[in-house]
């Protein structure tokens, strides 16, 4: 009795064994047959830099071809574009000689005195070159200095210039030259004619102004397709901010003594007496100089010149870049048809 009880229990862990021993050799074979698909498919991801080329070398006449059409394309856009001249002149503050020592001098003993009384004994010279500059390129010297110079057709519709006749080339399509009248078609409310704003924001486009720091001298270009035109432009503009930094100065000068001599008759010490005539003194000093200096803010080092040499467009660039965007999107365009066409086949 004993005996069979023995030998059915050996029975049965003989058929638990055999039956976690076939699931572990299932289990191992799954493992296997997933190593083995992760393989293939890791083999498939990596690239195969000999397929590339052969892909390429498959559609070298479609990659050709491209290459041509962009570069053809690159080569009538760049011989399009007309030719722009910069020109540039090298500029320095103009010192405050004359009276700058003494209305320094008596800015340091008076300025308290002078504040007071709404006048300016700084006379910085790094203060006013700062504030001309930024005045040059602000909103509305510019709009009066396009209108005080008749600007307005050459900076909204001039679309070349003739080298032969020294002559710009107006766009018709704009600008009726013969009736003197602006033509061009524009959505409300714009109108034919360029507004003020249209004109800065384009002349802002062709007009550089920098300076450096170490030597403070200021450089200005201007950038147009007439070279004799750029330069008188830049003439007339260092001219232009002289004047108004001139004319700013000789109205607070005059305004300032009036004042002054104003205030004399109401002064009983006679002590202020001689400060008000020492700030008469040093502001008469300030409206003579506004009166002898020609280059009054601005003084010129290196004058504007007709330029020789257009300092645009690069051609030659252009046609590089653009024949090499055709060669990549060629490229690119034959690996996507090849891929594409071999990617079924693997399916099937």
């Amino acid at each position: 009795m004993s005996k069979t009880i023995d030998n059915s229990a050996s029975n049965n862990n003989h058929g638990t064994n055999a039956q976690s021993n076939a699931a572990s050799l299932a289990q191992q074979q799954m493992l296997f047959a997933q190593m083995q698909q992760n393989q293939m498919q890791g083999q498939d991801d990596e690239i195969d830099l000999g397929e590339l080329w052969r892909a390429i070398w498959s559609g070298k006449i479609t990659i050709i071809l491209i290459s041509l059409i962009f570069a053809a394309a690159s080569i009538g856009f760049a011989l399009s574009k007309p030719n722009v001249y910069k020109a540039s002149a090298l500029l320095a503050p103009a010192s405050a000689e004359g009276g700058g020592g003494g209305l320094a001098a008596l800015a340091g003993q008076f300025g308290g005195l002078a504040s007071m009384a709404g006048i300016n004994l700084g006379g910085g010279g790094g203060d006013q070159t700062a504030l001309s500059l930024e005045i040059i390129k602000s909103r509305s010297f510019i709009e009066t200095f396009i209108a005080k110079h008749n600007l307005l057709v050459p900076i909204m519709a001039a679309e070349n210039w003739d080298l032969a006749s020294n002559t710009l080339i107006l766009n018709t399509e704009l600008y009726d030259e013969t009736n003197k009248k602006w033509i061009r078609e524009v959505k409300a409310p714009k109108k034919p004619e360029p507004s003020n704003w249209e004109a800065y924001k384009k002349f802002s486009e062709l007009l550089s102004v920098s300076q450096d720091k170490t030597s403070s001298m200021v450089t200005i270009e201007i950038e147009y397709f007439s070279p004799t035109m750029a330069k008188q432009w830049l003439n007339w503009l260092i001219k232009d901010i002289n004047d108004f930094m001139r004319t700013q100065d000789q109205k607070e000068a005059q305004d300032s003594i009036d004042y002054l001599t104003k205030q004399l008759d109401d002064i009983e010490v006679a002590s202020m007496e001689t400060v008000f005539y020492q700030l008469i003194e040093e502001q008469t000093k300030n409206m003579m100089l506004t009166r002898v200096k020609a280059e009054y803010v601005l003084k010129t080092i290196d004058p504007a010149q007709v330029p020789d040499e257009k300092a645009g467009p690069k051609r030659a660039l252009i046609v590089v870049l653009g024949t090499m965007l055709g060669g990549m999107l060629s490229v690119l365009i034959v690996l996507i048809r090849y891929f594409s066409k071999k990617d079924p086949k693997k399916k099937d």
